[in-house]
């Protein structure tokens, strides 16, 4: 058997023993103090320029960045009116045609009067006689002649008389249904001889100038919308209009979980038809951001997204990022300085507070 590979074993591991466990007394009988042997990283000079890692750095600047939403929707009347009657009767005017165009308080409707001239001028008659009793109630009480209960009961018959006046000629202003606003009509009017009852339809109105655009823009999207944006749309028969928001919805429809938004464009000629379909694109809130490279993104040991920059002493360090854009260009962020030099190659290669050489790059290479 051979001793010399046994006895080496021997002396490495007795060795690395007093190395390890007892470095304290090894330190000590060769004089040297346990902290003068101790050397952090910040007490080592940098590494000498020819050592250091070699990185890519561009710098970057803030600037404003002009976004998009892009939405589905289709167009719709800015008003529409179902117009009822109030009361009953036969119509004794000739029907409109749907697509006329009517004047706020045109004609729509006109019933048979039936009794109700008659009723009036009956509730005129009882008019005239409470007032005489009044006067003549009052004059006595002046007198002494009548008591002030008479001039009361005569009172109250006169007003009473005055509102059966005013509900017979509202019941006769009923018999003409009027245009609420001007616009076209969308359906005929009822027909000469049709016994209309109360809420029966006469006809519908609707406005197409302005004409509205109605979309649903998801959670993710309604935050970037402002009333006031400009927006634009291709229309299904190839028309291309502008117009701006003027309605966001503060409630999401409970199926959907979307939120209306609503643009008014302008429809002079009325060739922007109800129900149309529409590509809408409307300018998002203006951000500010950093335009940089898809490349250069990274991770920090925390699986947080971001950049490694450098500072003025070509020291490097992390700096999380939240993107707002994804274009041909690169990705536009935010979270970062107003100026920023940030490693675009070799980012793998070095962590924070690693002193590097960096190699400027023009951002236009």
């Amino acid at each position: 058997m051979r001793l010399a590979p046994l006895l080496t074993a021997i002396v490495v591991l007795v060795s690395l023993y007093l190395l390890i466990m007892e470095r304290p007394m090894l330190l000590a009988l060769a004089g040297v103090a346990p902290e003068e042997a101790v050397e952090t990283a910040e007490d080592l000079p940098p590494a000498p320029e020819e050592r250091r890692v070699s990185v890519v750095v561009q710098r970057v600047e803030e600037r404003e960045l002009e976004s998009a939403v892009v939405l589905r929707g289709r167009t719709e009347a800015a008003r529409q009116v179902e117009v009822r009657s109030e009361t009953s009767g036969l119509v004794v005017s000739e029907p409109l045609p749907r697509g006329s165009t009517v004047q706020a308080g045109d004609v729509m409707c006109e019933l048979d009067p039936g009794t109700r001239r008659a009723t009036l001028t009956e509730a005129e008659a009882r008019l005239a006689e409470a007032e005489i009793n009044y006067t003549a109630a009052t004059r006595l009480s002046e007198g002494g002649f009548a008591a002030q209960t008479r001039v009361a009961a005569a009172d109250a018959a006169r007003r009473s008389a005055e509102a059966a006046v005013e509900t017979a000629r509202t019941e006769l202003a009923r018999l003409q249904i009027r245009a609420p606003f001007d616009g076209l009509l969308e359906t005929d009017t009822a027909e000469r001889g049709s016994l209309l009852s109360p809420g029966g339809l006469c006809g519908t109105v609707m406005r197409l100038d302005p004409i509205l655009l109605v979309a649903f823009a998801a959670e993710a999207q309604i935050d970037q919308l402002e009333p006031g944006a400009v927006a634009g749309a291709r229309l299904s028969n190839g028309v291309e209009v502008m117009g701006r928001v003027t309605f966001l919805a503060r409630s999401a429809d409970p199926a959907t979980r979307t939120f209306r938004v609503e643009v008014t464009v302008p429809n002079p000629d009325q060739r922007i038809r109800d129900g149309m379909s529409a590509d809408l694109m409307v300018a998002a809130s203006a951000n500010r951001g950093h335009l940089v490279p898809g490349s250069a993104l990274t991770l920090d040991d925390a699986g947080q997204l971001g950049l490694r920059l450098i500072d003025e002493d070509s020291r490097t360090f992390f700096a999380p990022v939240r993107v707002l854009r994804d274009t041909v260009e690169g990705f536009w962020v935010s979270g970062l300085p107003e100026q920023a030099d940030i490693v675009v190659v070799g980012h793998e290669f070095v962590t924070d507070g690693i002193v590097v050489n960096a190699v400027r790059r023009d951002p236009g290479e």
